[in-house]
């Protein structure tokens, strides 16, 4: 399986709500020792954690299809699982869903354009700022003092969630890792 985490790269980014995939990721790269794989034409940080592969696209959200792509060509990966933050769910919320369409998620459209939609989410809700012209800005922005308490043991549970997909079928770990309440709530 190809395991992505969407994210935007640099500093800048970090602590973002649209870099929830890369946090994910982050934790997987810290729980399991792994292989960094380098090679120019992947345009991501590629990684071998337990004889799957761990994708973060470097060419900014928009075009992150394009390493996802090239990866699964590369090594002809049938299954990939895409970390996303998801605008339509509250805030520390976690679903998981086969196909589907893009949400006008940027990431989403570059993936769906690369290698259909066929694929796993992992959809990470990071709540929706109330007016759709304050989008872009809130997704570039941090966790809110309020979020960040809860940041933590949602990334691991979602880690957590990413690592029994490796072994279990997507019914199976939606049905055990589905958060479908706020923590704010």
């Amino acid at each position: 399986m190809l395991i992505v985490g969407l994210g935007n790269p640099g500093s800048a980014y970090e602590t973002t709500r649209h870099n929830v995939g890369f946090m994910v990721a982050d934790e997987l790269l810290r729980r399991h020792s792994h292989e960094a794989i380098k090679k120019a034409s992947f345009e991501g940080d590629l990684y071998k954690i337990s004889g799957h592969y761990l994708l973060k696209p470097l060419t900014y959200m928009n075009l992150s299809g394009r390493a996802i792509s090239a990866v699964k060509r590369f090594y002809k990966i049938d299954e990939v699982a895409v970390i996303h933050d998801d605008l339509d769910l509250p805030f520390g919320t976690l679903r998981f869903k086969h196909g589907g369409g893009h949400g006008g998620h940027n990431g989403l459209k570059s993936a769906d354009a690369a290698i259909s939609n066929d694929y796993i989410r992992v959809r990470m809700g990071i709540g929706h700022p109330g007016d759709r012209n304050r989008v872009a800005d809130y997704v570039l922005s941090p966790f809110s003092p309020e979020e960040k308490p809860y940041l933590e043991p949602w990334i691991s549970h979602t880690a957590d969630a990413v690592e029994a997909l490796l072994r279990e079928p997507l019914e199976r770990v939606a049905s055990r890792y589905t958060i479908r309440k706020s923590p704010l709530q």
